[in-house]
């Protein structure tokens, strides 16, 4: 994982342009935005959680506009059917042949809008095109076209007609983002936008090249083997959390974080760095970024949810302990 320091200077151009369209739609939520850039950047697929109104739809939408790709909105309800998402064959009489009638999943970036609200065949249908980044219709398999991005939204798994997500698909999404209520100043400024009704236009000011060629850019940030260890530390704790001195939280997980943890923490630290405009990671990033991408792959005890322990406790526990080099 160690890699030599980037040969050319980063640009930052790219990711000024794409904030400063965001930002004529969206106010405030400073977080979420550098989080989805983060995943347009390193192609880790995104869950946003927060209650409705909280403007995730219309973030995911507006950084997509922002790219010359093509954009889905597939809205996940009870009773969406996997053809509905993948696509599915189709007989044609006159032919007697069967054609492919091709899915919303087949585009750049796809927005699963309300993910946990369709059940487990509909999620087990996307498995496939987020991990192996292909779907297979009537036995024939399909590449997805690179860029390939899933932004999902999902309200909390408290309200009701909701489904929780399946433990294999959650950990192929590289964050998880948690959406809180904006400052009132930041609410009085959505309200003058947005109250009068008319349509805010958003330029497109970045090509697929242009993020594909930001990807393998970011792939060559040093990454130091000091920070590679840390890294790796980090995610072990969260599965043998007495070695690190955190024998109180063993029994309160189920399961630690999995490789793919590491390999996600390390993508993104790696653009967290980027977005600063630093050629090289620091143990900053990886603080940064280690709530994202873990809260959603340590799983709790039934004794950690009687005691209301939730896993964003178990990582700052684990960020607190842990040494950083």
């Amino acid at each position: 994982m160690t890699t030599k320091k980037a040969d050319q200077p980063l640009d930052p151009s790219l990711v000024q342009n794409i904030l400063r369209q965001v930002a004529k739609r969206v106010v405030g939520q400073d977080a979420m935005i550098e989080r989805l850039m983060i995943s347009l950047l390193t192609g880790g697929h995104v869950l946003i959680e927060g209650v409705p109104g909280l403007a995730k739809t219309l973030a995911v939408r507006t950084l997509a506009e922002t790219v010359r790709t093509n954009f889905s909105r597939i809205q996940f309800t009870p009773d969406l059917l996997p053809a509905d998402v993948i696509g599915t064959q189709i007989y044609d009489q006159a032919t007697s042949q069967f054609s492919i009638k091709r899915g919303p999943i087949f585009a750049n970036i796809v927005l699963a809008d309300e993910i946990n609200r369709a059940p487990a065949k509909v999620q087990a249908a996307l498995l496939e095109a987020m991990q192996e980044k292909q779907v297979t219709i009537g036995g024939t398999s399909f590449p997805l076209e690179e860029p390939f991005l899933v932004l999902a939204t999902q309200n909390p798994i408290e309200q009701e007609g909701t489904y929780p997500l399946p433990e294999a698909q959650i950990d192929r999404f590289m964050l998880k983002l948690r959406v809180g209520y904006p400052t009132r100043d930041e609410e009085k400024e959505i309200m003058r936008r947005m109250a009068g009704g008319e349509a805010i236009t958003i330029e497109p000011v970045a090509t697929p090249a242009a993020i594909m060629s930001a990807r393998a850019q970011i792939a060559s940030l040093f990454l130091d083997e000091r920070i590679v260890n840390y890294i790796v530390d980090l995610v072990h704790a969260t599965r043998a959390p007495e070695d690190v001195g955190l024998a109180e939280l063993k029994p309160l997980i189920e399961f630690g974080a999995s490789p793919r943890a590491t390999i996600s923490l390390a993508q993104a630290s790696r653009a967290h760095a980027f977005l600063r405009g630093r050629d090289f990671v620091s143990p900053d990033d990886v603080r940064a970024m280690a709530p994202d991408v873990l809260r959603h792959r340590v799983l709790l005890t039934y004794e950690a949810e009687a005691e209301n322990v939730v896993s964003d406790e178990v990582v700052a526990r684990v960020l607190a302990t842990v040494p950083a080099p």
